[in-house]
């Protein structure tokens, strides 16, 4: 497991032995079933989780009860609700399981520590953070300029294990169409 985080910080900036086994320190393995719920709207965020395996949906439930899908997160991949993990406020995102999951949680002390301890880390927290709002940008831009169609194929190409491991009426939702257009689109 912590292998898989030294091999993906290492994508960004390089360490020694020495500077891994501090950071590694500072991350909490945890273990989630299918279904079970890392985060519920409400709660403290205590974590910024790293996906070692395992799948994951950042939901939005509006008053109405409906769910908006704000991404999935896989392996290799951050996820949680970062407004409140930052502010230390109430949840105000979902974040389950798709499937079993284990995940290395950092809290935001730790956070704090490793980038006031090693400047290396800032560094890559900056970058993973840039690439996360690029991302962001990417998917607004494409829900305003896109039609449904179009947001399909560029989620295909995209990401296309998600399609072998998200049932089609989570595609659907996330993309904001029915499980019915979905399934016009994949014919």
């Amino acid at each position: 497991m912590q292998d898989k985080l030294r091999e993906h910080i290492e994508k960004v900036i390089l360490l020694s032995d020495e500077e891994f086994a501090f950071i590694s320190a500072h991350f909490t393995v945890k273990k989630f079933k299918k279904h079970q719920f890392i985060i519920q709207k409400g709660d403290a965020v205590k974590y910024s989780y790293f996906v070692v395996s395992g799948l994951l949906k950042l939901v939005h439930t509006d008053d109405s009860g409906k769910e908006h899908i704000i991404s999935f997160a896989m392996e290799d991949w951050w996820e949680s609700d970062y407004y409140a993990f930052y502010t230390q406020t109430e949840a105000t995102l979902s974040l389950e399981c798709l499937e079993d999951t284990e995940v290395l949680g950092l809290t935001f002390e730790n956070y704090r520590k490793l980038c006031d301890g090693l400047q290396k880390m800032e560094r890559f927290f900056l970058e993973k953070s840039n690439f996360g709002f690029l991302g962001a940008q990417r998917r607004i831009l494409s829900l305003i300029t896109s039609n449904a169609k179009e947001r399909y194929e560029q989620l295909l190409k995209r990401y296309p294990s998600l399609f072998q491991r998200v049932p089609k009426s989570l595609i659907a939702a996330y993309l904001g169409v029915s499980r019915e257009t979905l399934s016009r689109f994949s014919r």
